[in-house]
């Protein structure tokens, strides 16, 4: 059984099921950072505050870093040893046999958005988790002042700004592709189950892509 995880199909699987649990983390991460656009802080505030003292996400936190690790060298390894191979990338084309742009880009956008999240969790994840922030009263809660510490970014540095919407952006399309190729890998390679992943990724990386990107531009516009 584990002889199979070490054969390129097996590796493409590991890539498939972490790329499904990122991307199912994705919606729960934009739920909760789209709570910033309601009120002024206190609804975002408690949401942030249950996400980081609910023992079941400080349970999933590592399983999460270890799905970004494993995807990450999983694609890099695919993606050398097809270069190697053949002169094309380690994705497949759509259903219609026409490749994307994003199909054909997926480790550029990868690496584009590694380089994104890094910066993300330097500004956000490590200040929130290891940095002191202010905190905030409402009634007789007394919660970190989360909201703060993302709201004034936004507000102060409009190529921050312009930044996290690139990121969005290339993470929209990065997951254009990706979404249905890991249920391809997984089997779901039908014809018409592929015109209906299709579809419904393209779906799911509209959301992603424009709900990351709103928020941004909301503190630039608005406040």
């Amino acid at each position: 059984m584990i002889e199979i995880f070490r054969s390129s199909i097996g590796k493409k699987l590991i890539m498939s099921i972490t790329g499904l649990f990122l991307m199912l983390f994705l919606l729960v991460h934009l739920t909760v950072n789209l709570l910033l656009l309601i009120g002024e802080g206190e609804v975002f505030n408690r949401a942030a505050h249950f996400m980081a003292t609910n023992p079941a996400i400080k349970v999933i936190e590592p399983l999460l870093a270890l799905g970004f690790v494993l995807h990450i060298l999983y694609a890099t390894y695919l993606t050398i040893k097809n270069q190697r191979t053949r002169p094309i990338g380690y994705s497949s084309s759509a259903s219609n046999d026409v490749s994307t742009w994003a199909s054909k880009n997926m480790y550029i956008l990868g690496t584009t958005i590694f380089i994104f999240l890094v910066v993300h969790l330097t500004n956000f994840f490590w200040k929130i988790k290891f940095g002191t922030i202010g905190t905030i009263t409402y009634g007789q809660d007394t919660l970190p002042n989360t909201y703060a510490l993302v709201s004034v970014l936004f507000i102060k540095y409009w190529w921050y700004d312009m930044l996290y919407v690139a990121g969005a952006i290339f993470l929209g399309l990065h997951l254009s592709h990706g979404f249905w190729a890991a249920f391809q890998t997984l089997g779901w390679n039908g014809t018409k189950w592929l015109r209906r992943l299709e579809v419904i990724a393209y779906i799911y990386a509209a959301i992603i892509g424009f709900g990351f990107s709103i928020i941004p531009l909301y503190f630039l516009i608005f406040k």
